[in-house]
């Protein structure tokens, strides 16, 4: 096996281990959500995805690569049957070398997939979960709230009610209070107006009656 070849099937047998930790219930989703967002991966995630291209780039070159050696020594097998035993022998030794490296190339590819799946599946999961727990810890505390108001006595929850109405009257009066400073506002904005425009006119006026004295 040749060197890039060798360091694809190191490539692989690391993804089957990665995909079987991901699978196996051994390690919580939050733990991977913990271990997805420490300083290592973060510094990468800009990256990540350009990364993964560059990845599924390459696997994929070395993919068509294995299946064009496959089909160019099929079609020497059958050819070769009028051909001396060695090279016929040799022609079968590369045609296996190249479904091997077909298989290893491609299976390398899918793994690939699986694994980005199965990073988001998890992420996902553990943000799915941490929400649950946050609307369980609501609910539970609105049902503690809802049991101490029903075991309070009567005179307590109408002693309750009646701040509440006062409360309530309260905000009533001070929204009346502020509608009726609004309309004082806005009827003191028109008298403004009108005095303004009235003081206009009179100094109008009399700076046209000025110069008719002035000729007197």
């Amino acid at each position: 096996m040749s060197l890039q070849w060798a360091l694809i099937a190191g490539f692989l047998y690391v993804e089957i281990a990665v995909v079987l930790l991901l699978v196996l219930p051994l390690i919580s989703a939050r733990r991977w959500q913990s271990f997805f967002k420490s300083r290592f991966l973060q510094s990468l995630s800009n990256q990540a995805h350009l990364y993964f291209l560059i990845l599924l780039a390459i696997l994929v070159l070395f993919f068509l690569d294995a299946i064009r050696e496959m089909r160019k020594y099929s079609d020497k097998e059958h050819m070769a049957d009028h051909q001396h035993l060695d090279a016929e022998m040799q022609s079968t030794m590369r045609l296996f070398r190249a479904q091997r490296n077909f298989y290893i190339s491609g299976f390398a590819l899918f793994l690939s997939l699986v694994i980005r799946r199965l990073v988001t599946l998890i992420s996902t999961q553990a943000m799915l979960e941490a929400n649950s727990e946050a609307s369980m810890k609501q609910a539970q505390s609105a049902t503690q709230a809802a049991k101490q108001m029903m075991t309070l006595p009567k005179e307590e929850v109408q002693e309750l009610n009646n701040q509440i109405n006062e409360l309530r009257k309260t905000l009533e009066k001070e929204k009346k209070d502020k509608e009726a400073v609004l309309r004082q506002s806005e009827n003191l904005s028109e008298e403004y107006d009108r005095v303004c425009k009235l003081n206009t006119s009179l100094e109008k006026k009399l700076a046209a009656e000025a110069p008719s004295k002035k000729d007197d």
